[in-house]
């Protein structure tokens, strides 16, 4: 019977490898033939016969006596481009030149001095045709040249500058990355006017061949990221790239941790901030999201507000968010491992008033904890993917209906809900790790139902030993904090003005640590020599300032 099967999904293997080498035979590398009518018909086949192939023959040059056809596709280019810097110039411009029967090969070198296009190249081979045509380009055929003109005429529609939903702020620029790669790298530009921001272009997927650039400053990041990052990148061997998530799936370092070692935004601000400090960025054509590399755990917590308000309450903030996630995870595995199992640490009045709510219930707690998580799960998601209006309205009464309703029927007790309720509230406080913590809630509740506080204890060192093995791209995941570096703290539990942030991360730029000159702290300046700068001799009393 085994053998049986195993000959069939040979069969299978070799009927599939057969069918992708047929498919890959139309599009090995050819040549262009010359021939005017087998070019457009080789280029329609190889694109499938579609419906959106432009083509449009006319004649060219002085009496019209040289054949020609542009090929496009519909909804790609730009055809007020077409119309103007193409079709214009050669229907009129060149007949006007009077050059009479022309040599092909002269005539496509002519061509790039006649047509008014923001680029153009020659090339022969159908692949990079191909290529050029599903990019927004328009090709220019000439009959009885094996050469083609690739012309620069992208036009497609793009969402415009909006301010990006999942990073609200209060302080700070709004604009958000879009769909489009040039405006994202151009958002970039403006931001750091630098020579040395570099981009490099890639492409990525057999069939959907995405174009992703790689952002980087020369001389604050290290050239042996650069190069990890564009090996990890061009290892990458797959049909499609629709987002930035399928990247960071291939490139990070541990695929099987809760914890993502590969940041995102969607504010320019913030990407631009970060490769100040001497990382890397990934941007991909279609998706607002920038991946950046390396990413720390750290960076969770702060919030690109921090460094535009003042320090004092920034540092408060930032241990909201601390105590925020701690509680999101926490708070229900603590609930049911002290009325389950440790009941003497809690207060004698609080004990009383508990067990007088949970009087009749039908459930321990671990099962109330674990079936409220899952509800309020439910309720989140409801609310995520329905319609915004919608959405709202089913979390909120959702979630009075439901907890009302429950401790009414006497199925759960009302301290589960006001528990619930804190651990709901706080999981919102840090959206980087709100995934993370849904899985971890769950993980220590059932500890906690089964072993008490040691379980949370041992699911707190097994947690601490992980974080501790990760790494981004050679960079320790708890960075600064172990290894330890005094100079990085500033900027983790404390979040200190920008004068006092004299060097950058540790871990990030090792070429250029130094971000500004040191002591720069304000201060008011000193009277000069002589200077009386009392009240009374400032003429106040005599009535005038």
């Amino acid at each position: 019977m085994f053998g049986t099967l195993l000959r069939k999904l040979r069969f299978l293997r070799a009927l599939m490898q057969k069918n992708h080498e047929n498919g890959e035979r139309l599009r090995e590398v050819r040549h262009l033939s010359g021939n005017l009518t087998a070019d457009l018909g080789l280029l329609r086949q190889l694109l499938g016969w579609s419906s959106d192939i432009g083509v449009r023959r006319f004649k060219t040059g002085a009496g019209g006596q040289v054949e020609a056809a542009i090929v496009f596709i519909d909804g790609l280019v730009d055809k007020e481009q077409i119309h103007n810097h193409i079709l214009r110039p050669l229907l009129f411009n060149l007949s006007l030149t009077g050059y009479r029967y022309p040599r092909h090969r002269e005539l496509i070198d002519l061509l790039p001095n006649v047509l008014t296009t923001k680029d153009s190249k020659p090339t022969g081979k159908i692949a990079q045709i191909v290529d050029a045509l599903l990019s927004g380009h328009t090709v220019l055929l000439i009959d009885g040249s094996r050469q083609a003109l690739v012309l620069e005429t992208k036009g497609w529609e793009y969402r415009a500058i909006e301010k990006p939903e999942t990073e609200g702020v209060v302080r700070g620029p709004r604009a958000g990355f879009t769909e489009n790669l040039r405006t994202n790298t151009a958002m970039l530009r403006r931001i750091i006017r630098d020579p040395h921001l570099t981009f490099e272009h890639l492409l990525l997927g057999r069939r959907t061949k995405t174009e992703v650039v790689i952002a980087y400053i020369k001389g604050l990041a290290d050239t042996r990221l650069i190069a990890e990052l564009k090996r990890r990148l061009r290892r990458i061997t797959t049909d499609a790239i629709l987002e930035s998530g399928y990247i960071e799936q291939f490139i990070e370092d541990n695929p099987f941790s809760l914890f993502a070692t590969i940041g995102n935004s969607e504010k320019p601000d913030k990407v631009a901030s970060k490769l100040l400090e001497g990382r890397a960025a990934i941007l991909v054509d279609g998706t607002p999201f920038v991946l950046t590399v390396p990413m720390l755990f750290i960076e969770s917590f702060q919030n690109t507000e921090d460094y535009y308000t003042r320090p004092y309450f920034a540092t408060l903030m930032r241990w909201v968010r601390f105590l925020s996630f701690t509680l999101s995870v926490l708070s229900p595995a603590l609930y049911v491992a002290l009325t389950t199992f440790h009941q003497e640490l809690i207060p004698t009045p609080l004990l009383i008033t508990v067990a007088a709510a949970r009087e009749g219930t039908p459930f321990p707690e671990v099962v109330e904890a674990l079936g409220m998580i899952i509800v309020f799960e439910i309720l989140r998601e409801a609310g995520v993917r329905m319609p915004r209006p919608l959405g709202q309205a089913v979390s909120i009464v959702g979630a009075l209906v439901i907890g009302q309703a429950s401790v009414a029927a006497g199925l759960i007790g009302a301290p589960m809900v006001i528990v619930v309720a804190i651990m709901a509230i706080t999981s919102f406080i840090v959206p980087p790790l709100e995934d993370a913590g849904a899985i971890l809630r769950l993980a220590f509740t059932f500890l906690a139902g089964t072993l008490g506080l040691f379980g949370i204890l041992i699911g707190l060192l097994q947690l601490l030993i992980h974080l501790v093995s990760l790494r981004s791209f050679g960079a320790p995941y708890l960075s600064p904090v172990t290894p330890l570096s005094i100079s990085g703290l500033k900027d983790t539990l404390l979040a200190v003005p920008a004068w006092a942030m004299s060097t950058r991360p540790r871990s990030m730029s090792r070429n250029n640590p130094i971000r500004q000159k040191y002591l720069q702290m304000p201060r008011p300046p000193a009277p000069k020599t002589g200077q009386n700068l009392s009240v009374r001799s400032r003429g106040v009393r005599g009535g005038h300032l």
